[in-house]
């Protein structure tokens, strides 16, 4: 028995009208937290009702993920949701300096998302293209959290079964496994010491 692999499933949809904003992040030497946060959204495969969505927020500069929501779908709602939990995270209030990257997506570029971002004096920044790497970061945290926590567990059956193991994964991730790029520290004991 041969086992095809899962196509991709793209979670970016561009092809919007809303104005998209210049590559902020592109050169950027990253010093300190709260400089530069990086968006993403992933999928989950669910056994039973195919494909849930994981929106996260990673600070850069620690690699911490300040905010994350699992979700039934793409809506620009879950992503505001992270937004929020990383706003509350750093601090809320004037955020001026922070640099938001993300991709063009329409969760990003929509009225509602941009709003609270400029409600907060957050930078606006999105990828030049649909080239990946105008966001690795994102991406790379993408993969850790499916490939090192997720996907050589159990696949879930559902929404309900993902959510508790991506709040575990994402705990681990923050709190326990070491980094190499953060001298051997975890991102929570790099964030926390700003």
């Amino acid at each position: 028995l041969i086992l095809m692999p899962r196509k991709p499933r793209h979670t970016t949809n561009s092809n919007h009208l809303y104005f998209k904003y210049t590559n902020k992040a592109k050169g950027l030497q990253i010093e300190h937290v709260n400089q530069l946060w990086v968006s993403d959204i992933t999928y989950i495969y669910t056994s039973e009702d195919g494909f849930c969505y994981l929106h996260m927020i990673t600070d850069a500069f620690s690699r911490y993920i300040l905010g994350y929501v699992v979700s039934p779908t793409l809506a620009a709602c879950y992503t505001i949701e992270a937004l929020n939990q990383a706003i509350a995270l750093a601090g809320g209030g004037n955020l001026c300096g922070t640099i938001h990257h993300s991709d063009r997506g329409i969760q990003y570029c929509c009225d509602d998302y941009i709003t609270r971002l400029k409600e907060h004096c957050i930078l606006i920044s999105m990828t030049e293209d649909s080239n990946p790497t105008d966001n690795g970061l994102a991406e790379r945290v993408n993969g850790i959290i499916k490939n090192e926590f997720l996907e050589p567990l159990q696949t879930p059956r559902n929404l309900q079964e993902a959510s508790p193991l991506v709040d575990n994964a994402i705990h681990l991730y923050n709190n326990v496994r070491p980094h190499m790029s953060l001298h051997m520290q975890t991102p929570a004991s790099v964030y926390e010491n700003k």
